[in-house]
């Protein structure tokens, strides 16, 4: 495939864990795979082990300037973005510095105990990360003759399930990562609402409980496993859904 007929994609948070995954298996499919790294050399490390002509892309999702300038560059070099993947995210700022393990980290983060800086910090990348890149990108996917946006999410930001007494999700449900993720499914409706008359789809995916760092490895499935879902969901064709949000084995989340 020529390379101006390539799908462009970029993916945040790149560099490590699923959002590499998610770009080496992009690139296997065909696409022109943007690595948005914080970290620039971290970034082209990855993208040189992913190959098939990926490329690294300096982007920090909390630095506007930084999202600015990847979207000049995206603009210069390609004049569009068909796929956009928001995965770059963080858990917390505590559990690895102080050598928590996850049950420990729950403990220290119910409503009570929070630490207020740390749910900025946390919500300033999985939120507001989100909703800055997505609206700078806009203009770039609004280029593209069939764009989709993927926001990587969590089955533990879902109010229907942590509202379930039975659920064996509520007691994770913590105002640090689990209700940034219900803001972050929030803010996709939000998207997906604004786009629904355009060629623009919205779609939300989790990647289930992963073996990254996010987790502290303390995770089940694999990066593969986490991947594959919002591989599937990116690499849908102009036919495919829109507005739908649905976990790593492909079954429907609720809301």
């Amino acid at each position: 495939m020529e390379k101006k007929d390539k799908r462009i994609a970029l993916v945040t948070g790149a560099n490590q864990g699923i959002g590499f995954q998610v770009a080496k298996d992009l690139a296997k499919n065909g696409m022109m795979v943007l690595i948005g790294s914080r970290d620039l050399q971290r970034g082209e490390k990855a993208a040189q082990e992913i190959g098939f002509g990926s490329k690294a892309i300096q982007l920090d999702v909390t630095d506007r300037k930084s999202i600015s300038d990847a979207k000049d560059t995206i603009q210069k070099q390609f004049s569009r973005l068909d796929v956009l993947v928001n995965n770059a995210g963080i858990s917390n700022t505590r559990m690895q510095r102080l050598g928590l393990s996850m049950v420990e980290y729950m403990e220290s983060a119910m409503a009570s105990l929070a630490s207020i800086d740390e749910m900025r910090t946390v919500w300033d990348t999985n939120v507001f990360g989100v909703l800055a890149v997505y609206q700078t990108m806009l203009p770039l996917l609004r280029e593209s003759e069939d764009a989709r946006i993927v926001n990587v999410s969590s089955t533990l930001g879902s109010l229907t399930l942590n509202s379930d007494s039975n659920s064996s999700y509520s007691s994770f449900f913590n105002p640090v990562y689990a209700v940034s993720k219900t803001a972050l499914n929030g803010i996709t409706l939000s998207m997906m609402l604004e786009l629904k008359d355009t060629n623009i789809k919205v779609n939300l995916v989790s990647p289930g409980f992963t073996k990254t760092a996010m987790t502290n490895f303390e995770g089940y499935e694999s990066l593969e496993d986490g991947a594959r879902e919002v591989v599937r969901v990116a690499m849908y064709g102009p036919d495919g859904p829109t507005g739908t949000f649905t976990t790593w084995n492909s079954e429907s989340v609720p809301w």
